[in-house]
């Protein structure tokens, strides 16, 4: 597995995502809601790979929640950055990375894919979570 690191502009947020994909064959999500263009995200994951989320100080991280609130996007208050979503809790959580906050992210160069889930129930939708996101580790928060 390789071991891609990163996380928000000031620090507070680490992230660490391992993959034994090719960063430029891995598939690039660009969902089209409007909180996800607005951020310019572009997200990805391995279900057989694995992202670890670090968070030095609670009070800077923001987590938010809309639509049918089936994920927790995390940001960074202090500097603002998108930096991952998680689904489910516990040893079922699954999370997508966003790859703009990766430090190599120049490597995951394939063109995103626009991506619309607004036809999807919230069963429909965490059931694809399961599937096609990876497992997720959480320190901090």
């Amino acid at each position: 597995m390789t071991v891609h690191s990163g996380g928000c502009h000031c620090g507070n947020i680490r992230l660490s995502f391992s993959s034994a994909l090719d960063p430029a064959g891995l598939e690039i999500r660009a969902c089209q809601c409007s909180f996800c263009t607005r951020h310019g995200s572009r997200a990805a994951a391995d279900p057989n790979g694995r992202l670890s989320i670090s968070v030095e100080n609670r009070a800077k991280l923001q987590i938010y929640r809309f639509g049918l609130r089936t994920a927790d996007y995390l940001l960074c208050r202090e500097c603002g950055v998108y930096v991952a979503a998680i689904a489910g809790g516990g040893d079922d959580a699954r999370a997508i990375v966003i790859v703009s906050a990766l430090d190599d992210r120049e490597q995951f160069c394939r063109e995103p894919i626009p991506v619309r889930y607004d036809a999807e129930s919230r069963e429909q939708r965490l059931a694809r979570r399961r599937a096609a996101w990876m497992p997720v580790e959480i320190e901090g928060i």
